[in-house]
């Protein structure tokens, strides 16, 4: 009798648990995928978004365009100038110069992206994309946001290594720790940005499809999906500290670290140069954590479109336009490299 008993107690407790466990999985269901939270009358199925970005500004829309069109010209000439001179001249063959070849490539892809569509709408009346483009549109722009925030956090511990330790520095930063640098800043942006993706774009659209931007972004989207998004906000608020705001503290620490070394060299002319080597990484390193921080890390209520137009064309176009331009004018190296392809000497080669 006792034994049926116990039997029987055991199975009321399986019978429990399976409960909470399904009562659990329902909950996490509902929470990741808020349509089930919807009644079916209210479903409508988005098959395209329409892009408002500068539309208010008609009488403008020419001039924006061949404002943007130079400027994309000019990022495309500056950024290929920079790989190919990096590749050409072997006293660029550093890891310094490595990671401002690579970021000018993850740069150019980005730029890609983004501004061929926005100067495609700049001319056209149907400012329309395509469901499956826009999500395509947010991966690729949101890989190559990320791939570059990682990269300059690498480069900040590169000056660290060269100005702190030159000694242990050709160890320290070895080509094979180089490239695996790269590829896990590559990797991770991809596998990053698919998370984020997926997490905008399992959310309804029941209400509209105008979205208040010229390009496919996580806040002006969110703003438009139906049900409960916090859950989905919080994921990718968390990965966006991750992104921008862990590298970032990397890079200041690091910074103390090569000031502190720097104020210790006794002749100005050394301080001047090591302070030179970082000045550009620092100037292009603030306005990219700057105005991704203003874009990713706020509350989605506190988004104001118009600001964020305006600080996301500096993030989309400005930074870009820097790298070339930042690290070419400041740079005596990469001039002298430029003046050899300009003028058609022979560069010295050496494989990286």
């Amino acid at each position: 009798m006792e034994l049926e008993e116990d039997e029987i107690d055991l199975m009321e407790r399986d019978i429990y648990i399976k409960y909470v466990c399904i009562y659990t999985y329902i909950n996490i269901y509902v929470y990741m995928f808020p349509w089930k939270q919807l009644p079916p009358e209210n479903l409508t199925m988005v098959t395209e978004f329409l892009l408002l970005g500068f539309s208010s500004l008609q009488e403008l829309q020419l001039v924006l365009f061949a404002v943007f069109f130079c400027l994309y010209i000019i990022i495309l000439c500056g950024n290929i100038t920079i790989v190919t001179v990096i590749l050409l001249e072997h006293n660029l063959h550093t890891p310094m110069y490595f990671f401002l070849g690579v970021l000018s490539v993850s740069e150019i892809c980005y730029t890609f992206v983004i501004l061929p569509k926005m100067l495609l709408n700049l001319l056209s009346l149907f400012r329309t994309i395509s469901f499956t483009s826009c999500a395509i549109q947010m991966f690729f722009s949101l890989s190559f946001a990320i791939n570059n925030a990682l990269l300059l956090g690498v480069m900040g511990y590169d000056r660290y290594a060269a100005i702190c330790h030159p000694l242990r520095y050709p160890v320290l930063m070895n080509w094979g720790t180089c490239r695996l640098l790269a590829a896990t800043c590559g990797v991770s942006g991809f596998l990053i940005s698919m998370v984020a993706t997926t997490l905008v774009f399992i959310l309804p659209f029941c209400n509209s499809n105008k979205v208040n931007h010229y390009l496919c972004d996580i806040s002006p989207l969110i703003h438009l999906a139906c049900g409960d998004t916090h859950v989905n906000e919080m994921i990718i608020f968390i990965f966006g500290v991750l992104v921008l705001v862990v590298p970032l503290l990397f890079v200041c620490i690091s910074y103390g670290f090569i000031v502190r070394t720097i104020l210790r060299i006794p002749s100005t002319e050394g301080k001047q140069k090591a302070f030179s080597t970082c000045a550009s990484h620092l100037t292009v390193v603030i306005v990219h954590y700057g105005c991704a921080s203003f874009i990713y890390l706020r509350p989605s209520s506190k988004v104001t479109s118009d600001k964020d137009q305006l600080v996301t064309v500096i993030y989309t176009v400005v930074t870009p336009l820097l790298n070339p331009m930042v690290y070419s004018l400041r740079n005596r190296d990469v001039q002298i490299a430029i003046q050899k392809l300009v003028s058609g000497r022979k560069f010295s080669h050496k494989i990286l």
